[in-house]
């Protein structure tokens, strides 16, 4: 299964210098809050295209007030061993360097897949539909490494087609060649997207956990079912609207991820809080049964205060499943004892706080 051996971190956030030696068991990271264990998280979670688990800019997540840049060191083993680095250097934008030649963001998809959920993702169901999207966008990079490169074409034509609209340029021949990008990456999306609830639904079904199943539906604004339909004669046809509005008004930008309890025939979003992130693990947990299943290896999870809205019995059961799936999970909480039922399969690490400098401990 694909893990983390090394991780170093370097003027990150509250970590001066700090080195993690792991192996393939999950890891129990505890300690007061403000200590500093979501940033080994966020650090991870930088081993993945975009801007991470708090989408924070390169500038905010070097260590104040040094700014002297940042930068994340992990040894990773999948089909081979790599080492990934990615880092900034005073206010200049991420690099990323894989075995020691630069590359794109793009090329980590393609060696690690990370998933995670932290406690704003609590409310997921019943807020905006942007981290709906980005939820399911980064669950669906786990099955597709090349769905980031893809929504990167999409939104880079987009920002140009909303330029133009925001102009009030009228000329046809200036929005062709971008609405027929448009209308391609959009295809490939939508395709990615939905075969990612696909194979969610099928791990779901059957499967023996403590966590209830999830229905989940791409919708569209109007509320309907999101087709795979070409875009690019739609924009065509839309385009007096959009120019009216300044901004494009349909595409996979605008989809929604509708879910509904399925025991309880109930949506997502008028369940209680305990029921909203038992739903929540279910799927990042579905997600590692099915890239298991198609010999994909599991997908490293990133855990924030994990133990929130669980209780002790679906506590254990969450941890039961990590250690039978042979998950790398990487998961915070305040407290040693939130951990009783896996410290004995877990790397345990505690991390503690002194004049505003982190340190880490095995214990």
């Amino acid at each position: 299964m694909p893990h983390i051996t090394s991780l170093r971190l370097s003027h990150f956030r509250s970590h001066a210098q700090s080195t993690i030696e792991a192996d393939t068991r999950p890891v129990a990271i505890w300690g007061p809050n403000g200590a500093g264990k979501t940033n080994i998280l966020e650090a991870i979670s930088l081993l993945s295209p975009g801007r991470g688990l708090r989408r924070a800019t390169a500038d905010e997540l070097s260590r104040k007030p040094d700014a002297l840049g940042w930068r994340v060191r992990a040894d990773i083993t999948s089909d081979t061993d790599h080492q990934i680095m990615t880092g900034a250097e005073g206010d200049a934008s991420r690099s990323v360097r894989i075995d020691d030649k630069a590359t794109s963001q793009i090329a980590l998809g393609r060696l690690l897949r990370v998933v995670w959920l932290v406690p704003v993702m609590d409310r997921l169901w019943v807020e905006g539909a942007a981290d709906r999207r980005r939820f399911l966008d980064r669950m669906t990079l786990s099955f597709d490494p090349d769905h980031a490169d893809t929504v990167l074409r999409y939104e880079k034509a987009m920002r140009e087609r909303n330029r133009l609209l925001r102009d009030q340029v009228n000329d046809p021949s200036w929005y062709s060649a971008l609405e027929q990008q448009m209308g391609q990456a959009a295809t490939r999306m939508t395709a990615a997207r939905l075969d990612t609830l696909a194979r969610l639904s099928r791990a779901q079904d059957g499967a023996a956990t403590a966590f209830p199943s999830a229905t989940l539906t791409l919708i569209g604004p109007d509320d309907q079912p999101e087709q795979t339909e070409d875009l690019t004669a739609r924009l065509a046809d839309h385009r007096r609207r959009d120019l009216a509005a300044g901004r494009s008004l349909i595409g996979p930008h605008r989809a929604d991820l509708s879910a509904i309890y399925t025991a309880k025939g109930v949506a997502a979003r008028a369940c209680s809080t305990g029921e909203q992130k038992a739903l929540l693990v279910s799927l990042v947990l579905a997600n590692a049964r099915a890239l298991a299943a198609q010999q994909q290896g599991t997908p490293i999870l990133l855990l924030d205060e994990v133990a929130a809205h669980l209780d002790p019995t679906r506590r254990a059961a969450l941890y039961a499943e990590i250690v039978e799936l042979g998950i790398q999970a990487w998961m915070t909480g305040t407290d040693a004892g939130l951990f009783t039922e896996i410290h004995n399969h877990a790397l345990n690490l505690e991390v503690t706080d002194s004049d505003g400098v982190s340190s880490v401990q095995r214990r």
